[in-house]
């Protein structure tokens, strides 16, 4: 069922999850006239009650309060989506998914496991999926890694070969320019003995490049022999300050995340994302070998906090337009700034 919204009103958005991307969502949706936000929440009882403007440091209220009953709010407030920011991992956000969906509202979360559900999440996507069937809603997980740069983009210039034989994609993250949560997400200042017990728990590292192999491979109809992943830890070699960490050389200074597709002994999709700080020439690069044969580059890379917040809000129109269900961002039109 598709259910077409128009511009006479405004689509009603609420953002759950007031962390540091979930108050940049909030920003952009305040930029885009076709959205108003109407509700807030983040599970943190000190930000219980907080007006949302104040969170944003804003000059004046919004007139949202924040609550941090999310069952309540939904029951309270009607909205058309939800814009979910609180965690990667499906299994530790599945209920917030569910309550969202029993009040019948569409979904665009950040969750990167949930770009391409992989088998050890299949159960739980394939609930996703039948409940949002049932209350004729849509769940999309998005972002710009996974969701973008390393699957949507090399997957979308394909779209001008004739064949296509292999597809590589490098990330280059300089992460002293980033947010103290991603650097300490991918071990910086750690011991590599630290650092292995972190990744061997799967409490550290970047979330969803496999993930984002997988889609790449489903939407191609390219089947491989296997895929191989691998992290390993960048170490320093020589002292390193950032904002909030003193790295010395022999410390973990971020991280190496390697997904690979094996096929005939060949490695014909490779995803290789390098974040680190102290990274040098920062880039995102795309090499297709095809018919014809394409390479992008990107300069500097693309922003990673401010280019998920606004793929978050720019998925928000197709969403509500799509069929129900939990879908991809290949099942739907490529975002554009609107």
């Amino acid at each position: 069922m598709q259910r077409h919204f128009t511009k006479k009103r405004k689509i009603r958005v609420i953002q759950y999850g007031l962390g540091y991307i979930g108050l940049e969502t909030v920003r952009a949706i305040l930029k885009k006239e076709a959205l108003a936000i109407v509700g807030a929440v983040d599970t943190n009882p000190r930000l219980a009650g907080k007006d949302l403007g104040e969170l944003l440091k804003l000059t004046a209220p919004l007139g949202v309060t924040v609550s941090d009953r999310p069952r309540e709010l939904l029951a309270d407030v009607k909205a058309d989506v939800v814009i979910h920011t609180t965690g990667s991992r499906i299994p530790s956000i599945y209920q917030q998914f569910e309550d969202i969906l029993e009040k019948k509202i569409n979904i665009v979360s950040a969750s990167e496991e949930l770009l391409f559900p992989s088998a050890e999440n299949a159960i739980l996507a394939e609930r996703i999926h039948l409940l949002a069937m049932e209350k004729r809603v849509t769940v999309l997980g998005t972002g710009v890694n996974p969701g973008f740069v390393m699957d949507a983009l090399p997957l979308f210039l394909t779209g001008v070969c004739q064949e296509v034989r292999e597809i590589h994609v490098r990330r280059v993250v300089d992460a002293a320019t980033r947010r103290y949560a991603l650097q300490k997400k991918i071990g910086t200042g750690m011991t590599v003995e630290e650092f292995q017990r972190e990744i061997d728990k799967k409490a550290l590292g970047h979330v969803g490049l496999r993930e984002s192999l997988h889609l790449i491979i489903d939407k191609l109809g390219r089947a491989v022999d296997f895929v191989e992943e691998s992290v390993a830890p960048v170490i320093a070699a020589h002292p390193i300050r950032t904002d909030y960490f003193e790295i010395q050389p022999g410390d973990v200074a971020g991280i190496e995340h390697l997904a690979k597709g094996i096929k005939d002994g060949k490695e014909v999709l490779t995803l290789e994302l390098r974040m680190y700080v102290g990274a040098p020439d920062p880039h995102d690069a795309i090499q297709i070998v095809g018919t014809p044969d394409i390479k992008l580059r990107i300069e500097g890379g693309v922003a990673g906090d401010q280019a998920t917040a606004a793929v978050l809000v720019n998925s928000i129109p197709a969403v509500l337009d799509a069929k129900s269900g939990l879908i991809t961002v290949k099942d739907l039109p490529s975002p554009y700034c609107y």
